[in-house]
């Protein structure tokens, strides 16, 4: 056994002469709660695993990215996000010699609170209860409701990093701020590419200054980004983007909601999944003896965090099953 402790023990010195002095060692990281040392992993490497493996990350492969319970074989989803999220980003955090095991393990985390049908099924949450961020529920989900309201017991900086891998917190690592930025990345240049395929959008569509900049084709702008953001953060003690790739980046964003992410195009399906989400909520809140009673003990009796992380949960075609049996009659 002495063997193989050496294993870990070995990773972590490896950390320790390897990785850069603004790197997140592994040893260092803590817990919610004190367990045993894995002899041959690393604490974000027992994270990453954690993850992986667990129910909440495998729900993913049926959530919406942007296109609502698509049939095609090729367009993303939330699982396939997360993967190319870890990818760019782990590309990123070797580039700066920084812990790619803690990355990778806040980039498979950090979307698994999302609703059913993506943002859409965020929204109708907020709206009913007045505030629902899926990065909190992420939190929820792997804190508490996970391996069957154990929670998965991670540690504090891949926590730290999927709580503000959105919104207006900065993460205190390195390695989350690189998933931060490398989320971002990801999305509007695979969701471009998914807009290709679908024929919402050509190559000619985008701004000059974008395809000055960036390019025309996904693989060159996730290019173009992670070398920028290699070079600009390089020997610097937080992640940054050139001012020129950072002002474009901004512009692809604000493109993509334009003419994707709002348009009228998916509007009329969008607007279905909100009723779907508004309507269960509303059923399962009238009559919560339907609800697995689990959940009301997960959330200590509290109906309505019972409610919301019920639905939460749901993928979208099982959130359209149950909307089928419970409101739709038989034939």
């Amino acid at each position: 056994m002495s063997g193989i402790m050496n294993i870990r023990q070995r990773s972590e010195k490896d950390e320790e002469t390897r990785l850069s002095p603004y790197a997140a060692k592994s040893k260092d990281a803590k817990r919610q709660g004190l367990e045993e040392e894995c002899p041959i992993r690393t604490k974000f490497q027992r994270d990453r695993d954690r993850i992986l493996h667990s129910k909440p990350f495998r729900r993913l492969k049926h959530k919406t990215q942007v296109y609502i319970a698509p049939s095609g074989d090729h367009y993303r989803t939330r699982m396939t996000h997360s993967l190319e999220v870890s990818q760019i980003c782990r590309t990123i955090g070797r580039g700066l010699q920084l812990n790619e095991d803690l990355i990778e393990a806040i980039a498979l985390g950090h979307d698994v609170g999302h609703t059913p049908f993506g943002h859409v099924g965020e929204e109708a949450l907020r709206r009913i209860i007045g505030h629902f961020e899926h990065n909190e529920q992420s939190i929820r989900i792997l804190k508490v409701l996970a391996k069957d309201g154990l929670g998965l017991n991670l540690t504090d900086c891949v926590l730290d990093g999927i709580l503000n891998h959105t919104g207006e917190g900065i993460p205190k690592t390195l390695e989350g701020q690189i998933v931060k930025t490398g989320d971002r990345i990801a999305y509007l240049c695979h969701d471009y590419d998914d807009a290709l395929r679908a024929g919402l959008l050509t190559e000619s569509d985008l701004p000059p200054n974008v395809k000055r900049m960036l390019g025309v084709k996904p693989s060159d702008m996730i290019t173009t980004m992670v070398v920028d953001m290699i070079e600009a953060s390089n020997g610097q003690n937080q992640i940054k983007q050139s001012v020129e790739i950072s002002a474009a980046m901004n512009e692809f964003r604000q493109f993509m909601f334009a003419r994707v992410y709002t348009s009228l195009n998916l509007r009329e399906e969008r607007e279905k999944g909100q009723y779907i989400v508004q309507a269960l909520y509303h059923y399962y809140s009238q009559n919560f003896s339907k609800l697995p009673q689990n959940f009301l003990v997960w959330a200590g009796g509290d109906k309505i965090t019972a409610v919301v992380d019920y639905i939460s949960g749901l993928t979208d075609n099982y959130a359209i099953d149950l909307f089928q049996s419970l409101f739709i009659p038989r034939k």
